[in-house]
């Protein structure tokens, strides 16, 4: 099992987690420059990147999930932007599809899970349907569930599949890193007002973003009752806060770094039969270079 960094914004295993306590806007650490930080940390995991895909035994998965305006896509975007595209592979998740509600909950999102060495990114998952759906009971009459319906009962049930999935992945090679992006409800309003008033940032407001805030109470409550249920040993959830994004895009790519530092993934050795090969294509690549 993966020895996971210490963090204080780590959601503990023992199902005691708060919303309420956990907070959205990150201690300054001194003078320290987070844009300087950020570019460190990014370094760190383009390096890192390198001995994963060369290592190919192990697979890492990114998980976001946040209120909208949290800032999942810029977060993703700055502390990938130093990885090799060819190692990494990011994939957003909307409304499910026919074809997906035809299928079971985890069926999508394990159609995307990433290849040995590489890095994938969840931009929200699987956890939307403990989540969203449980805002909104209602779209659960499209997913043509077998027997009676008792909500209470199908909850404790996803939980219990989300954890036993997690598990599994992680017997079989996979780095599972859950982020939820806490952001405040007056700095997602504030957000969402500067998407109205900039016209550059008109096309990323939408008028269900208003209507869904109005549920933020129930949302609060699904996000705490689901990372209490799923954070776990194996695959553990982080609350960062992200009131200020640039301290969060440090947060996210230092705890990424931490977490890949932690594998101690060597560059493949070859045999001594292989290092004999290269040392004679050596010598014949050094006798064209003088011919």
């Amino acid at each position: 099992m993966v020895d996971f960094p210490a963090s204080p914004y780590r959601v503990p295993y023992d199902g005691s987690f708060r919303v309420a306590k956990a907070p959205t806007l990150a201690e300054t650490d001194g003078d320290d420059d987070d844009k300087e930080a950020l570019r460190a940390a990014v370094s760190r995991i383009s390096d890192l990147q390198g001995r994963l895909y060369a290592h190919n035994r192990l697979a890492v998965l990114l998980i976001f999930q946040a209120m909208d305006a949290a800032g999942k896509d810029s977060t993703i975007r700055a502390v990938l932007s130093g990885v090799n595209p060819a190692g990494c592979q990011v994939h957003a998740f909307k409304s499910p599809s026919a074809e997906e509600l035809d299928h079971d909950f985890l069926w999508r999102t394990t159609c995307r899970l990433p290849e040995r060495g590489r890095i994938g990114v969840f931009n929200r998952s699987y956890y939307e349907e403990v989540l969203v759906v449980r805002v909104h009971p209602e779209l659960l009459a499209a997913q043509s569930l077998p027997g009676e319906l008792e909500p209470e009962r199908l909850w404790a049930e996803r939980y219990e599949s989300i954890r036993d999935h997690e598990r599994h992945l992680a017997r079989s090679g996979l780095v599972i890193l859950k982020f939820w992006l806490n952001v405040s409800l007056e700095e997602q309003t504030r957000r969402l007002l500067r998407r109205i008033d900039d016209p550059k940032r008109n096309y990323k407001f939408e008028s269900r973003d208003v209507t869904e805030q109005a549920h933020w109470a129930d949302y609060m409550a699904s996000y705490e009752l689901a990372l209490r249920q799923t954070s776990t040993p194996w695959a553990p959830w982080y609350a960062i806060p992200a009131d200020d994004k640039p301290k969060m895009r440090r947060l996210v790519a230092e705890h990424i770094a931490e977490t890949l530092e932690s594998l101690h993934l060597p560059y493949p050795e070859l045999p001594r039969r292989s290092r004999d090969e290269l040392d004679e294509l050596r010598r014949t690549l050094k006798a064209r270079l003088k011919g």
